[in-house]
């Protein structure tokens, strides 16, 4: 990201970019201020915007061999093509030849850098890969964003934020415009503004639930579910919510147990680290075994009400009664 702010800041830009990762926020951010950077307001004569797969490629290359119309750039952004894990050698191939007034931007979520197009954009422009952030940047995030509106946030209390929202960058910013705009009359922001204001996720609701349960905590438990059905939220879409999570807990118990560390399951099981390190926390309440058990009790409970053999409101609660009871304190 350094050296996507350095091009920015100094308007020497590469030809070609690539930016790929999981975090959408930032891919979106720097698409809109490179195209801002490199095109002057409001030229839409010299930009094209291609989405998904099925890309003419033709199409793309008469366009980039096109000048630029009364301006000294042409721009062309690509997103979500899939082009870097088949169907770019054409592309991989014209780029070689691709006239100095046309620039390109690809925008993908995954890539194989073993493919030919990847090795050509390498070779001519700039790749950058914006993952998932990760807890310390987050926070650091959310500080900078607090000391720009001239407001204080205590360390504690931006975690207690970070764990409310989630961790998605779009999603923690606009929590923290309506935080700013509760807190208009404040300096400082404390948790009893974020409680007031700030909308806690499900899957973070989900996981309170989970951990009430996980300390045989049963009324707590149930008190959270009958908050998510107050909140309009379906039984059945919470009860797929907990299997979800209790199954990526045994997962990420199994990798655990064979040594594994917080950012390599992160990686093999397509999580966010922050939330990966919440789920460590977490399995220290279980055993494979129980966590298996679980699963199989949420697969009997869904069946159940399928078939008509019990309601869906019911299901949960017996869910949730069954993952607070005693034998959840199994020998590891």
């Amino acid at each position: 990201m350094k050296s996507l702010n350095e091009d920015l800041k100094t308007g020497q830009f590469k030809q070609i970019y690539l930016l790929y990762g999981e975090e959408n926020y930032l891919k979106k951010q720097y698409k809109e201020r490179f195209i801002q950077a490199i095109l002057p307001k409001g030229d839409t004569m010299n930009y094209a915007y291609y989405e998904g797969k099925g890309v003419n490629i033709k199409e793309v290359i008469d366009l980039a061999e096109t000048m630029p119309f009364f301006a000294s750039r042409r721009l062309i952004v690509l997103e979500n093509t899939g082009l870097f894990k088949s169907s770019g050698l054409e592309l991989a191939e014209y780029i070689q030849e691709l006239p100095e007034t046309t620039y390109l931007i690809f925008i993908e979520e995954e890539i194989d850098k073993r493919s030919k197009l990847y090795k050509a954009v390498k070779a001519k422009g700039h790749i950058v890969e914006l993952p998932f952030q990760d807890e310390v940047i987050l926070k650091k995030w959310i500080l900078s964003n607090v000391k720009k509106e001239g407001k204080q946030i205590a360390d504690s209390t931006a975690v207690y934020f970070l764990n409310k929202v989630g961790t998605d960058m779009q999603n923690i910013q606009k929590e923290l415009e309506k935080l700013f705009c509760y807190t208009l009359q404040k300096d400082v922001i404390d948790k009893g503004d974020v409680d007031s204001i700030c909308v806690t996720q499900i899957t973070n609701h989900i996981f309170e639930m989970i951990h009430a349960a996980a300390e045989q905590k049963q009324k707590q438990a149930l008190d959270l579910y009958y908050e998510l059905l107050a909140l309009k939220e379906p039984p059945m879409r919470i009860l797929f919510l907990l299997v979800k999570q209790y199954r990526t807990l045994f997962h990420v118990l199994h990798l655990q147990k064979k040594g594994y560390s917080k950012r390599e399951i992160a990686t093999k099981l397509s999580l966010h680290p922050f939330a990966v390190g919440k789920y460590m926390e977490q399995t220290r309440y279980f055993t494979l075994k129980r966590l298996h058990r679980l699963l199989e009790e949420g697969a009997r409970l869904e069946e159940a009400v399928k078939t008509g053999m019990m309601k869906d409101t019911l299901a949960v609660e017996l869910f949730l009664v069954t993952s607070s009871s005693a034998d959840n304190k199994e020998e590891k």
